[in-house]
């Protein structure tokens, strides 16, 4: 079966569709299991990643297929409140409506707006946009958790579905090597991520919300000697219960994290890779947002076993004066400078071709003239973003209608809008994961599909971004 099933596209567009404005109908549930306590209060870290891992004995299968193969790491940009996608990565240029600082221009057939992006129009041959991409919700947490899981998170298993950098971390844990001290999934400025669902801790995001030099908090003020007493007390006092209590089970996995934790203290590597200069910082931009694409490329440059990344740039939501200089221009500016820069140095660094960009909000926003409030409401098509890891740039996969309100030419093999369940067997397959894997160790027992529906080839990857 090639297309979607008409009666849940149905529900879901009929139903998100009517509400333009934010509500909160979902919240993820906390991991239900001792390891989900396992966090260090105001240290800046979590060692959970290293948590004990899944049964060697899960029951999986799948269906054979060709995956592309082609990245080594991920790098999952996620922007959050929705851009609005026809003035920026689906320009529409409308007459007295499109600001002239936008300063349109047509490159390689594409309209794109050059004034607010400069350093990503000088590199648009480096990236593919695939503008078919629709949104099943129009609700903020919705869509963005959605995005993140691959799936509606108010579904079955939907609250227990673990992010997709949680699933590469369980299947890439494999290739780790030894002394390999960075965790699989990190996740940059991104305390908002989802998390491992029913899988354990140890996939959960390493989440890091980087200060203007880096990460904190990976030595003491006291200094190391004096630390490292303080840590031979905590054992004195703790090691008993490991063995002398019946909660010794639980205790065995404090003791887990907080050696784990005391492991990316005073260690070079830590510092090296989650350390930075201001002039490091000025050249993405000196934001949040640089800082932590700055981070992204320095924690893969180091090869410390990190394979998928996730970072977050938010304040999209602009449903007033969008075109105001704090508003859209702002972001796009941050936008283009940490990305822009990021492209750069991954090219610069030889890390390119192993690593997989992709970036989308949670949907659009709405098209043609702006709202009496002069902005933009929530709108379900919008776009997406691949670079790198072999995807043949400068080009757009689909197109919309003259307003950029539908699809107007879905672009691909299945004829169809994007969906997000497309996006992340897209992912898994370009990392060489079998997308339409099951496991049988979720909480119900009904089957886990990285991707849903894989059994009846609902959803595949765009394999056209490296045709």
């Amino acid at each position: 079966m090639k297309n979607l099933p008409t009666n849940e596209q149905v529900k879901f567009e009929r139903e998100f569709s009517r509400r333009p404005h934010p509500v909160q109908i979902y919240s993820e549930k906390p991991h239900l299991s001792r390891r989900n306590f396992l966090n260090m209060a105001g240290a800046g870290v979590t060692a959970s990643w290293l948590a004990p891992k899944l049964s060697a004995g899960t029951v999986i299968k799948s269906t054979p297929v060709t995956t592309k193969n082609k990245a080594k790491n991920v790098i999952f940009i996620l922007l959050t409140g929705a851009p609005s996608h026809t003035d920026t990565f689906d320009l529409k240029v409308l007459n007295a409506i499109t600001p002239s600082t936008f300063n349109p221009a047509t490159i390689n057939g594409l309209d794109f707006p050059t004034g607010l992006m400069p350093k990503l129009a000088a590199q648009i041959s480096d990236f593919a946009i695939v503008r078919s991409v629709r949104s099943w919700a129009l609700v903020h947490s919705l869509a963005q958790t959605w995005t993140q899981i691959g799936r509606n998170p108010a579904g079955v298993l939907g609250n227990v579905s673990p992010n997709i950098g949680s699933v590469v971390a369980v299947e890439l844990e494999s290739q780790r090597r030894a002394g390999q001290v960075f965790p699989t999934f990190l996740a940059l400025n991104a305390n908002g991520a989802a998390g491992p669902g029913y899988m354990p801790a140890a996939y959960s995001p390493f989440k890091v919300t980087p200060t203007a030099t880096g990460l904190r908090n990976t030595t003491n003020p006291d200094g190391q000697p004096r630390f490292e007493q303080r840590w031979d007390l905590l054992h004195h006092l703790d090691d008993p219960l490991r063995t002398d209590s019946p909660n010794g089970e639980v205790m065995e996995d404090f003791d887990q994290f907080y050696a784990a934790a005391k492991g990316l203290m005073y260690n070079p590597a830590v510092t090296k890779a989650f350390s930075f200069t201001a002039a490091d910082s000025a050249r993405y931009g000196t934001t949040g947002f640089g800082n932590a694409c700055l981070m992204a490329k320095q924690a893969l440059a180091a090869d410390q076993g990190t394979r998928y990344i996730e970072i977050m740039l938010g304040s999209w939501d602009m449903h007033q004066n969008i075109y105001a200089a704090n508003q859209l221009p702002q972001m796009t500016s941050t936008l283009d400078k940490g990305l822009g820069q990021l492209i750069t140095d991954l090219k610069a660094e030889g890390l390119f071709d192993d690593t997989l960009i992709v970036m989308s909000g949670e949907f659009g926003r709405t098209v043609g003239r702006l709202t009496a409030a002069a902005g933009r409401d929530h709108h379900p098509q919008q776009f997406a973003f691949f670079a790198g890891a072999g995807v043949k740039g400068g080009r757009a996969i689909g197109a919309t209608d003259a307003s950029g309100a539908v699809t107007a030419d879905p672009g691909w093999s299945r004829n169809r809008d994007v969906k997000a369940e497309d996006l992340e067997a897209t992912i898994y397959s370009a990392l060489g994961i079998n997308w339409t894997t099951v496991r049988y160790d979720d909480p119900l027992g009904r089957g886990f599909y990285y991707v849903p529906s894989s059994d009846q080839d609902v959803y595949a990857p765009i394999n056209e971004l490296w045709a």
